[in-house]
């Protein structure tokens, strides 16, 4: 397999790549708003940052090496694909495990990013990782055991897909948010079919350039500096994920927000201003007049990312949401209305997806116009006796949970997934005040 000392259509391409790639990749702390799409996008961004991630320096270099155990000179074309298949076969078992697993943990991985014991380091661990990507130290494996890792189990089928169960732990330092974000909605749905899938095809996304090679014999460009370029997307990406769960425990880097287009656009602005500072292209080993306008660059261009995501998060439209059980229960009484009980936490993806998809859609908004509104924040469940009694009282054993209660206090509708603008309506409908 030739490896070309030097592309600059690869190198250029590779710009235009990791520009075109840097809104999906940070949007991946909020995963579920892309799922939210439907499940081809959520598969679709999967796939991305899975491809993403193998142009990272903890995946790239391993490609030609990986290739030239399966991929020697008497292995026919054809076998080559195959064992590429096997190959990426590995990496998706040992991703979608880690998948399967963390959907079973459920609640227990939400609570922990309520908890800023567990956030505060979370968030530095990101920096850090994001220092390493802008090029402040070294965090991959040593190349001698990269080497070893990837002669692991030999040439043969069985060799070849553990080989690939090893090149999971090779991507790991490059992984970064997407990884977390998609993990983060797995553990809140609790779908353990969805999470192997998800992950499943985040490996295949990483599989790409093997299947690629392995199949039709292209060539890699040489490494080098448009590889930079990608790194800095990943740094953006890490330093916006660090702040996305940071504010889960700083309540005021959630004020940077909007409900108006035009804060919008002044956060877009900030992100192409700073792109076109340097953010991306420009290089910290340079000299320092385009250090100082890449660090400018890249403040810009998170600080405008992180306004963005926020001004997604945050509802277009406020309803007069109560907080306390008892006094939503004696409203509804009083005036014969019935009662909708939005069960949330801060860490839930897939509620902030319905209070910003769902509940500030205009009919649906003045639907709930007719109801008694009632948001029981289960963030830090397991601090308050309460919460779980109400849990309990409403039959509440995963989130998102809707529960749509008569005057009476019967309910009469329970909702326990991700609905749909129209359909959550019919039900509104259906049931009256």
């Amino acid at each position: 397999m030739k490896i070309q000392r030097r592309s600059v259509t690869g190198y250029s391409l590779a710009i235009v790549v990791a520009i075109l790639a840097l809104p999906m990749a940070v949007h991946a702390a909020t995963f579920g708003e892309v799922a939210a799409g439907g499940i081809g996008s959520a598969f679709l961004f999967a796939f991305t940052a899975g491809l993403l991630t193998a142009l990272t320096p903890c995946v790239y270099p391993m490609i030609p090496i990986t290739i030239s155990v399966f991929g020697a000179r008497n292995t026919s074309r054809s076998r080559a694909l195959f064992l590429a298949t096997i190959y990426v076969a590995g990496i998706a078992t040992m991703f979608g495990t880690l998948g399967t697993t963390f959907a079973l943990l459920g609640k227990a991985f939400g609570t922990f990013l309520a908890n800023p014991w567990v956030v505060v380091p979370l968030a530095l661990f990101f920096a850090a990782m994001a220092m390493s990507m802008f090029g402040a130290f070294e965090l991959s494996l040593p190349s001698g055991l990269q080497n070893r890792l990837s002669q692991f189990g030999g040439r043969g089928i069985g060799g070849t897909f553990l080989m690939g169960l090893v090149a999971g732990l090779i991507a790991a330092p490059c992984t970064g948010p997407p990884l977390a974000g998609i993990l983060a909605y797995v553990a809140s749905t609790r779908d353990a079919v969805k999470g192997f899938a998800l992950m499943a095809t985040y490996a295949c996304g990483i599989g790409v350039p093997f299947w690629a090679i392995a199949g039709f014999s292209m060539s890699l460009p040489r490494s080098g500096r448009w590889m930079e370029s990608v790194k800095s997307v990943f740094g953006i990406a890490l330093l916006l994920a660090s702040l996305y769960y940071l504010k889960n425990v700083v309540p005021s880097l959630t004020q940077l927000t909007g409900r108006t287009p035009v804060f919008l656009a002044l956060t877009g602005a900030l992100v192409l201003v700073g792109l076109a500072m340097g953010a991306v292209h420009l290089s910290f080993h340079d000299i320092r007049t385009r250090q100082m306008r890449k660090v400018a660059g890249i403040a810009l261009v998170v600080v405008g990312l992180f306004g963005s995501v926020n001004y997604v998060l945050t509802p277009k439209v406020q309803l007069a949401w109560l907080h306390s059980e008892g006094e939503a229960i004696k409203l509804a009484r009083e005036q014969g209305r019935s009662l909708v009980v939005d069960f949330m936490a801060e860490w839930c993806l897939p509620c902030k997806e319905m209070e910003v998809n769902v509940f500030s859609q205009p009919q649906v908004a003045a639907a709930l116009g007719d109801f008694v509104l009632l948001k029981v924040d289960l963030t830090r469940e397991d601090d308050d006796e309460s919460l779980i009694a109400l849990k309990k009282k409403y039959g509440v054993n995963t989130l998102p949970a809707l529960r749509i209660v008569s005057p009476a206090g019967n309910v009469v509708t329970s909702i326990n997934e991700i609905i749909e603008a129209p359909a959550f309506l019919k039900k509104l409908n259906g049931v009256g005040s």
